[in-house]
């Protein structure tokens, strides 16, 4: 488990077949989980100055694979006693979107996120959202996308301030709207609106 606070920005030194070695500050151990990217990968091998991870064909055919280059996330999974900051991040990639527009509004940036339809109905007003790793709040949803607002902070500390339209990015939608979705949907036919979710979710 994750909270989507990124604790590093580490470089990749190669990617080769399904082997991404990644040079880093952290002190990794064999067989950890770290999540880069968002994405929760175990460590199979470890060097002077970083470790390696292996991707399946499954997680590169799901993933913005052509991110894995030059500079990435990484959180390495929480331990017992850990301070929880962020909110509960699995590592469990749902799905790409697309950067639509970035908005700078002098002390904020609002960024606009297209994804595939299909899965609007876990993306709630005001609930929690994983991209590229960063817990980030969203504020309004649309038909097919929807608004974050990021701070200065967030901006400069993250992958954010390279972000351009058109810049595909992991996301992982919240788990608690996913699972109360899912359970909804297997006992009635009406679908949930957005206040039903953001009702049941408030509750865990």
């Amino acid at each position: 488990m994750f909270t989507g606070l990124i604790r590093e920005v580490a470089n990749v030194k190669s990617f080769v077949g399904s082997t991404l070695t990644i040079k880093a500050k952290h002190k990794a151990k064999l067989g950890d989980s770290i999540a880069i990217n968002g994405a929760c990968l175990t460590v199979v091998s470890l060097s002077h100055d970083g470790f390696s991870v292996e991707l399946s064909p499954e997680s590169q055919k799901l993933l913005a694979i052509e991110n894995y280059k030059g500079e990435v996330h990484i959180e390495p999974a929480m331990m017992m006693g850990d301070r929880f900051e962020g909110h509960v991040v699995q590592g469990h990639v749902d799905t790409i979107g697309t950067i639509e527009d970035i908005k700078n509004n002098g002390n904020s940036y609002d960024v606009y996120i297209k994804l595939p339809k299909k899965f609007m109905a876990y993306i709630v007003p005001k609930g929690s959202i994983t991209i590229d790793g960063v817990s980030l709040t969203v504020n309004d949803v649309f038909a097919e996308s929807f608004r974050l607002t990021i701070i200065p902070h967030t901006m400069r500390e993250t992958l954010f301030k390279n972000y351009k339209k058109g810049h595909r990015v992991n996301i992982e939608t919240d788990m608690f709207a996913r699972y109360v979705a899912h359970i909804i949907s297997h006992q009635k036919s009406t679908s949930l609106t957005w206040d039903e979710v953001d009702s049941i979710s408030a509750r865990y």
